[in-house]
C-alpha cells in the first residue's frame, strides 16, 4: 500500500461553513486513508455530531473572531474530552491562538498551509501531539512561559507616527473605514498599517493591540 502505514486508522469529523472546502478536504483525507465520520457547517451544531461520533480528531474552523473561537473549542472539548481538536483557520482569521490552545486545541494550522502540513496536523492531533503554525508559535511559547514580549525598545518607539495614529483610533474602537476617513487615507492603507502594527507589537489581532496600547500608555 502506498504511503505511510499507521497502526490504527484515524477517524475525523469536519466542521467548516464552506461546503466546497469541506468536500476538498474530505477528498484529501480519504485519499490518505483517514476516515471522515461526518461533516457540519455550524460549530454549535457540530457539538452533537462530535458527541455522537467521538472521532479521534475534530477538524474545525471556529469562525473569524478570537473570543468566539476559543469558546467554541472549549465547548467542543467539554462535549468530547477524548477528541483532539485541529483548528484549520483562514489566513485572515482574527484568532488569539494562545487562547484557542488553552481552551483545548491540540494543533493550529492555516488553510493556506501546504497539504503536507495539514496532513501532519491531523496526524499530530490524532497522536495527542501539538503542531502550531509558525505564524503563531513564537508568540505562543513566549506567553505560556510568561516571558516578556521583547527585549528591544518600548513598543511605541518602534511604531511610526502614522502607525501610532492608527493604533490610537483602534484603541477607541474605530473600524477601518472610520480610521481611513479620519486620517484621509484609503482603507487598504489602513489594513497595511494594522498588519505592521500587529507584527511590531507581536500580537495577533486588533483587540490585543488595543489592550496593549492602553496598558502600556502608548496612546
Amino acid at each position: 500500500m502506498p504511503g505511510i502505514a499507521f497502526e490504527q486508522q484515524i477517524a475525523v469529523v469536519l466542521v467548516d461553513r464552506n461546503a466546497l472546502f469541506r468536500a476538498g478536504l474530505r477528498q484529501l483525507l480519504e485519499g490518505e486513508g483517514i476516515e471522515v465520520l461526518g461533516e457540519e457547517s455550524d460549530p454549535e451544531l457540530a457539538l452533537t455530531l462530535v458527541e455522537a461520533c467521538q472521532p479521534d480528531v475534530a477538524i474545525v474552523d471556529p469562525g473569524p473572531t478570537g473570543a468566539a473561537a476559543a469558546q467554541a473549542i472549549g465547548r467542543l472539548k467539554g462535549t468530547a474530552p477524548a477528541t483532539h481538536v485541529l483548528v484549520l483557520a483562514a489566513p485572515s482569521a482574527d484568532h488569539d491562538a494562545v487562547e484557542v490552545v488553552r481552551m483545548g486545541a491540540s494543533c493550529y494550522v492555516l488553510k493556506d498551509a501546504p497539504v503536507e502540513t495539514i496532513l501532519a496536523g491531523v496526524r499530530a492531533a490524532a497522536a495527542g501531539q501539538a503542531l502550531i503554525s509558525p505564524r503563531f508559535a513564537a508568540a505562543l511559547v513566549r506567553r505560556l512561559r510568561g516571558e516578556p514580549r521583547s527585549d528591544g525598545p518600548p513598543a511605541a518607539a518602534v511604531l511610526s507616527e502614522r502607525e501610532q495614529e492608527v493604533l490610537r483610533l483602534i484603541a477607541v474602537g474605530k473600524e477601518n473605514d472610520e480610521i481611513a476617513a479620519e486620517l484621509y487615507i484609503s482603507p487598504h492603507t489602513v489594513k497595511n498599517h494594522i498588519s505592521s502594527i500587529l507584527g511590531k507589537l507581536e500580537v495577533t489581532n486588533r483587540v490585543q493591540a488595543a489592550v496593549r496600547a492602553v496598558r502600556e500608555a502608548m496612546v
